[in-house]
């Protein structure tokens, strides 16, 4: 019998057999929506940033999961009362990992800065993908993206340990975000189940996001740049890490991840005029040489 990588959610959340000639195919499709969704979400992060002194974390993190809702809600129109109690408890389990995915790792910036925080929630992929694989290849590929991210990220000792903690917790949701997505889209046709996470999770935002924004007002343009994080950060990562599950394994998406760092060490070379030193250039090009290997080698081996 074939794993559930070989499977995607038909109408009415039937299993669909999807190992056929056009597997590598569907395989490229799935590494080209998981670059689309690391760019898109490490670019709507530098863009979040610009609302932080203005919103906090929480109001931007607020903010970003309305839009969400909204734009997954336009475009998933889910049938809420179709849905069954087994279609119900990864919705609601996805609802609430998203709700504390993003929060706790803003937070985990504020307190310990970005390149422990990026390092510590990077053990959540990783974790997928070393627990998911019988495979040396991924295992090695996961072990030389996690210490090439280590490598780019630099992290700097911290004796912050509720920090490290809300770092850790951003680990646990990334991996958990990883398994209940793939869940949601066997279930659910569609986009039905990320839109009704993702609306979820808005309307548990709904009390304190209204308190953040009452008692600190905010500027137009504040106010854009977290509309636009909502976007390019949660929208559009909800909804290609969605699709992408469909098409990889979970474990191989959990090795993709470590593009994540990449872009973001990209992102501010480009938009915020950084440098990097050769160190940093060799960590970046180990961990694309690592995903490059592995998805040349998942797909020769389909």
């Amino acid at each position: 019998m074939r794993s559930d990588s070989s499977l995607s959610a038909g109408p009415r959340g039937t299993p669909v057999d999807r190992a056929s000639p056009s597997r590598s195919t569907g395989r490229g499709a799935g590494v080209a929506l998981m670059l689309g969704s690391g760019l898109s979400n490490q670019t709507g992060a530098s863009v979040a940033a610009l609302a932080f002194p203005v919103l906090g974390p929480l109001g931007v993190v607020a903010v970003r999961q309305w839009v969400a809702a909204v734009v997954l809600g336009a475009v998933g129109r889910p049938r809420l009362r179709d849905f069954t109690a087994a279609q119900w408890r990864p919705v609601l389990g996805l609802a609430l990992v998203f709700a504390a995915m993003n929060l706790s790792l803003y937070e985990a910036i504020e307190r310990i800065g970005l390149g422990l925080a990026v390092t510590l929630e990077f053990l959540g992929p990783l974790a997928v993908a070393l627990a998911g694989s019988r495979r040396r290849v991924d295992l090695v590929a996961a072990v030389v993206a996690a210490g090439a991210v280590v490598v780019l990220t630099r992290p700097t000792p911290s004796t912050d340990y509720p920090g490290i903690g809300l770092a850790l917790l951003a680990a646990a949701c990334w991996a958990c975000y990883i398994l209940l997505n793939r869940t949601v889209g066997a279930r659910l046709p569609g986009l039905e189940g990320s839109a009704a996470a993702a609306a979820v999770s808005g309307a548990l935002y709904l009390p304190v996001g209204a308190w953040v924004l009452w008692h600190h007002p905010p500027t137009a343009a504040a106010f854009g740049s977290a509309l636009a994080a909502g976007v390019l950060s949660s929208a559009v990562p909800f909804l290609t890490d969605l699709l992408a599950l469909r098409r990889v394994p979970a474990h191989f998406f959990g090795v993709f991840m470590s593009v994540n760092p990449v872009f973001a060490a990209l992102a501010g070379v480009a938009v915020l005029g950084q440098r990097l030193d050769a160190l940093a250039w060799i960590a970046i090009a180990l961990i694309v040489g690592a995903n490059a290997a592995a998805t040349t080698l998942t797909a020769g081996s389909g």
